[in-house]
């Protein structure tokens, strides 16, 4: 017997399970497939296309409905002498502005032809629009420039406005640039500039968050291929859709959780998977969760996190909140049994804003009233006992009632 052998008890084939699997059908998503469909059609007709902004939560079917479509679209293209298409994918999660957007627009359609990136920094956001320019021109034809979680890039938004302009400002001669902009922020559009509004011109699909029914549609295919037969108890499905429909609806989520628990269940030689192994996941799941949103933060973001949640088990409402000073108060306590020094009140402020950005926290402001100024208070979001469990020694501290 080796020291690595193929699982035999549990999973088949985990593929199915991973984030980047990708199913031969979308399920749940027949109406907005039908709209997307119809916003693509100018491609194939030959004719102006309107940009297309999808908006929707994580987990709701936007980024493989557009992988879906746009693999359909190129196929089909293919039978048409007259119809010249080409795609080119960026990812915007780390991408703050348009400036860095047009810099990797610009790398991508370079890989895609063998040639030299272009550094991040050094040219004019001028120069690097005329050379996204250049690039689309010498592809010719339309060219779908689909920008994910293009959120990110806030208020920099002059590629939304350079972008569908390119053509009749003739900074391009011979290519259509159609743009597929995928957000997570239903507000997204409210936030551009007037000019960028009246420019964009897209057709907007919204992707709501799954219901329960949904996703047990969604889970079942991938359940089937992923688990060997008779290891998943009848109940697992129902029960993973519900948790999911109920806390999230992001069918992301309910695969990932519907793995951990098959995980746990391989981990522990458990033959089978059972609904009271979902409970275990679900935590383990969140734990790793939150340690991944504030891996790259100082380790008094952690100490202050661990301050708001010795305060948050105290109580029995999980929707209680507290003021700066109460929190810096027991992330002394915190400090201190840990072996560490304090950092300043105006520091932990700013380590608070930060962890209400990533959603572990949130923040208020309040007004304390005639001549007593303004304050703020924070929450936790997550369950105190996730918290203390991405340490295996965490800092409990008595808190004076």
């Amino acid at each position: 017997m080796g020291m690595f052998e193929r699982d035999q008890q549990v999973f088949a084939d985990a593929a199915p399970l991973d984030d980047s699997y990708e199913p031969e059908d979308i399920r749940e998503r027949d109406d907005e497939l039908e709209k997307y469909q119809r916003a693509l059609q100018p491609i194939i007709d030959n004719r102006p296309t309107s940009n297309i902004f999808l908006y929707g939560k994580t987990g709701t079917g936007k980024t493989v409905a557009t992988k879906f479509m746009l693999s359909h679209l190129e196929s089909d293209a293919g039978a048409y002498d007259d119809v010249d298409l080409s795609t080119v994918w960026v990812s915007c999660e780390n991408l703050s502005s348009s400036y860095q957007v047009a810099v990797a627009l610009v790398n991508e359609l370079r890989r895609g032809q063998g040639q030299d990136r272009i550094s991040t920094t050094g040219y004019s956001q001028q120069r690097v629009f005329d050379l996204l320019y250049e690039e689309l021109d010498s592809l010719g034809g339309t060219v779908v420039i689909v920008l994910d979680e293009i959120d990110n890039i806030g208020q920099s938004d002059d590629i939304l406005y350079g972008l569908p302009r390119a053509r009749s400002n003739d900074y391009v001669d011979d290519v259509r640039p159609v743009i597929v902009g995928i957000s997570n922020d239903f507000q997204f559009r409210e936030n551009l500039s007037p000019k960028v509004k009246d420019t964009l011109a897209e057709k907007e699909i919204l992707f709501p968050p799954y219901d329960a029914n949904q996703l047990r549609s969604i889970l079942r295919p991938r359940a089937e291929k992923a688990f060997h037969d008779g290891v998943l108890n009848p109940g697992v499905i129902p029960k993973t859709a519900a948790l999911a429909a109920q806390r999230h609806g992001d069918a992301r989520k309910a695969i990932r959780l519907l793995r951990h628990a098959g995980d746990y269940a391989k981990n522990n030689n458990i033959g089978e998977v059972r609904e009271d192994h979902l409970e275990l996941a679900q935590e383990q799941a969140e734990v790793e969760r939150l340690k991944e949103l504030i891996a790259g933060l100082p380790p008094h973001s952690k100490y202050v996190l661990y301050a708001l949640a010795n305060l948050t088990k105290e109580t029995d409402d999980g929707d209680v909140w507290f003021r700066t000073t109460v929190i810096y108060d027991i992330y002394t306590k915190v400090c201190e049994a840990e072996g560490t020094d304090t950092l300043t009140t105006d520091t932990i402020r700013g380590l608070l804003s930060e962890l209400a950005f990533l959603e572990v926290t949130e923040s208020n402001q309040e007004h304390g009233g005639m001549g007593k100024g303004t304050y703020k208070e924070h929450r936790l979001l997550w369950e105190p006992s996730v918290v203390f469990k991405m340490d295996p020694d965490p800092a409990h501290v008595d808190i004076e009632q």
